[in-house]
Parts: structure tokens; sequence; C-alpha cells
């Protein structure tokens, strides 16, 4: 999936930054720098896009006043130096707000999230997928899948009562299932949030199964499971 973006700021050095971010990032398709919201808004009568980069304080008119009289426009993430506009921000249901100087991890963190709202808000094609087990295509409903586990060049799918072995990795696995249900708590694992039974520790209960939560990855692991109805909007 790529994510169309317009990057919106008054300082040259801050959209070279942004610019210089967003080619780091596959998902991300940069389709136009602008410099003022004056640009911005003959720019997507000509190319509609998902996503700005939008600073607030600009020369005009400002980018919350931008926001608040175009009618449907694309989710925002504000890049402003300034936190007193925060909460306003977030009234515009704006997706996130970095503040500058922006650092890299930072930004990352935040194109992920934007990345998990577009997936989250598509209309899935299909609700299942076919793995070669055993000489044969089965199919797979993704409701059924409770767990995924890397084994070297194979994956093994935990399903009610049944596993699968199937030639694959783990990432490739990860990019055919909805991102609203499946998290990846651990570097071998990945597990359906619906089948979470309980957390213990470090440990997901799953049916019969016990997933670990990687040390590293715990507080957002917890993050996205306790605000896993949010991401279902």
């Amino acid at each position: 999936m790529k994510i169309s973006c317009i990057i919106t700021d008054d300082e040259p050095i801050a959209r070279k930054g942004l610019q210089g971010y967003i080619g780091k990032i596959d998902f991300l398709e940069l389709k136009g720098v602008c410099e003022n919201a004056i640009q911005l808004n003959n720019l997507l009568k000509q190319a509609p896009v998902d996503l700005l980069f939008l600073d607030i304080e600009m020369p005009y008119v400002s980018g919350i006043e931008f926001l608040m009289n175009t009618s449907s426009p694309p989710k925002v993430i504000f890049t402003t130096a300034y936190e007193r506009y925060a909460i306003k921000g977030y009234e515009l249901d704006v997706l996130d707000y970095l503040l500058k100087p922006i650092s890299f991890d930072r930004f990352m963190k935040s194109a992920n999230k934007a990345y998990d709202y577009f997936n989250a808000n598509q209309e899935p094609t299909t609700q299942y997928l076919f793995v070669k087990a055993d000489s044969k295509l089965e199919k797979v409903n993704f409701s059924d899948i409770l767990f995924v586990e890397a084994m070297e060049n194979y994956v093994g799918i935990y399903l009610t009562g049944k596993k699968l072995i199937t030639h694959s990795t783990l990432k490739a696995l990860q990019e055919k299932l909805p991102v609203q249900d499946f998290l990846q708590p651990h570097k071998s694992y990945l597990i359906n949030l619906n089948h979470i039974n309980s957390i213990e520790g470090n440990m997901l209960h799953i049916g019969e199964y016990q997933v670990p939560i990687s040390k590293y990855l715990k507080e957002e692991v917890m993050e996205r499971i306790l605000n896993n109805k949010l991401l279902k909007r």
C-alpha cells in the first residue's frame, strides 16, 4: 500500500528535512511540496492525496485555518514548532502532532501510525488466503488464525485444532494479513488480536498456547492490545 502525501511548510530547511525522511519510507509517496496553504489549496485541486504534512504558522493562511475551511481535506499530520496548538489539532482529528525539530525515529512512528490508519480503513478485498502445505493448497480464513510462528525458511500457521507449515517468511505473510487484527509481539511470532484470552507477565495466552512478548516491544504491544478497539472504528 502506498500513501500519497504533500509537504506544506514555509521554512526551506523544514521542507528539505521532511523530504529526506519521506524518501526513506517505502510506503510514503511524495506528490508535492508547497511553501504555504495557498499553494497547497491549488495543488489539491489538481492532485488529491491521502496525507498532508502540514505546518501551522505560515503566511496568509495558517495550517489550522486551512484545515477548518477545507471540505473533506486529506488526513493531516501537523509539523510545528509550537506546542500550544496541540489541543486544537486533536479537535480537528489530525493523525499526529510533530514538534520541531523532528527526529527521524519520531517521524517514522508517525508514518507507521498513518499506515495503520489507512490500512485499517481500507475495505478488505478478501477475508482469506491460500497457502501451500503438504503438497496441496489450503484455504485459510484470517479469522481462524490463532498465531503464526517463524521457523527458519518456513512458518507455522496455528489454527484451532490444526497447524499448517508453509514455505514463507513471517514478514511476507504479515503483508497479506489485515493490520487491524494482527500484531507482531516478538520477532518470531505474529498473533491474531481477536484470539487473545489473557496476558500474564510477558506471555500471551491464545487458546491452549502461550506466545512470548519481547521486552523491547512490550510497551507498544500492550498499548496496541488495550487500544485495539480504536483501530477498528
